[in-house]
């Protein structure tokens, strides 16, 4: 399984770590659920209609780094607004920052394209 570099803009700075385009895929597919989740509380909100507590996403990968995504899609008003934990470590260092989802999106699809398959 090969990897390459995947970089994840912040607000301030960004965080670059070795990724591999199936693990990039899973966490695709994690995000597209979160966003689906998101849309359906909007869409209880906007309509009056009660609607259960939504479950979070806790997307975990262990490769040369550990990957953590975090979000509570009950807290946000919609995907454009969310904020995503961020945490990456490694034996020598730990990262944990918000990350704006949306821009998350954005840099999975960039890395997505550019990754070899």
């Amino acid at each position: 399984m090969s990897e390459q570099w995947m970089r994840v803009n912040l607000v301030e700075g960004s965080v670059s770590f070795c990724f591999s385009r199936p693990a990039a895929e899973a966490l695709r597919q994690e995000i597209q659920a979160l966003m689906e989740r998101m849309r359906a509380i909007a869409r209880a909100k906007a309509s009056g209609t009660p609607l259960a507590a939504q479950a979070a996403m806790e997307y975990q990968h262990v490769g040369e780094v550990f990957l953590e995504v975090f979000c509570n899609p009950n807290i946000w008003p919609n995907p454009y607004a969310a904020k995503v934990l961020l945490t990456v470590r490694d034996q020598r260092m730990r990262l944990t920052t918000e990350a704006e989802l949306n821009r998350l999106v954005e840099d999975l699809n960039q890395f997505l394209e550019s990754a070899t398959p």
